[in-house]
């Protein structure tokens, strides 16, 4: 009987250890679930046109609000401005410059937002979602209803 006893303890501190080392594991792992399931992090534009990267855009997240701006140009117009912008924006380097701002988390989408078009100065009302397991993003840029808008696929960099 002794000899259960002692053994329900030692299967009982295997079964902890087991039980700490699978929660470590999801914890490691939720992180990486965290990731997959939040647009933060570093995303490569393409052109809607020539199906060329265009840019990186780092989305980052303050009290729960989205913003994204352009890291890097990946195009031969690193040096471009803003030069159809109409807010302070305006002939400013489109490189550093902030395209997405006022995104909220809205179930499995964040909305709520503007999106800066520098090609064309114009700022549009904007959602996103990510698609794919959370390896792309879509962007969809409308005035008035999103029925009448455009999207862009964004790919996960990082």
């Amino acid at each position: 009987m002794r000899r259960i006893g002692m053994g329900a303890r030692a299967l009982s501190a295997v079964a902890m250890a087991l039980a700490c080392g699978a929660a470590s594991a999801q914890g490691a792992t939720g992180a990486a679930a965290q990731a997959a399931v939040s647009p933060v992090g570093l995303w490569k534009t393409i052109d809607d046109e020539t199906k060329q990267p265009k840019s990186l855009v780092r989305i980052v997240e303050k009290d729960g609000v989205l913003s994204g701006r352009v890291e890097k140009i990946l195009s031969d117009k690193a040096d471009a401005r803003c030069e159809k912008c109409t807010d302070e924006r305006k002939d400013q380097p489109v490189q550093g410059m902030t395209i997405i701002t006022g995104m909220k988390r809205n179930g499995e989408q964040w909305d709520g937002g503007k999106t800066l078009d520098p090609n064309n100065g114009k700022v549009y009302s904007s959602l996103m979602k990510l698609i794919d397991g959370g390896r792309r993003l879509e962007l969809r840029g409308f005035i008035g209803t999103p029925l009448f808008g455009r999207s862009q696929i964004w790919l996960r960099e990082e």
